[in-house]
């Protein structure tokens, strides 16, 4: 597995969108899922629309993403955003549960 901060991409962020799109389009999902910082897109219940995983390199660079990439786009009415400070758990593997 690759260390992040070995190239340069040392900070994780989680950012909530609220977007104006119907119900089911997945317009910006599928733009966001297209961008590189980009690791996760989630279509989320509640409030928000999306919920993004992004890593960058530092908050001036997860700034410019916001600005240039995220809410420049017109069906995104706001985004909320959650900085990592320290990850304890991150891990691709399933809980199953042997078969009996």
């Amino acid at each position: 597995r690759l260390n992040a901060k070995s190239v340069n991409l040392g900070l994780v962020a989680f950012i909530f969108i609220r977007t104006s799109e119907a119900y089911g389009k997945m317009v910006t999902a599928l733009r966001l899922a297209e961008m590189p910082e980009v690791q996760e897109v989630h279509h989320i219940a509640g409030e928000d629309c999306y919920l993004i995983k992004v890593r960058t390199k530092d908050t001036e660079s997860l700034g410019r993403f916001l600005r240039e990439q995220v809410t420049c786009a017109p069906e995104v009415l706001s985004t909320r955003t959650t900085i990592v400070l320290e990850t304890v758990k991150e891990t691709l593997k399933l809980p199953l549960v042997p078969q009996k």
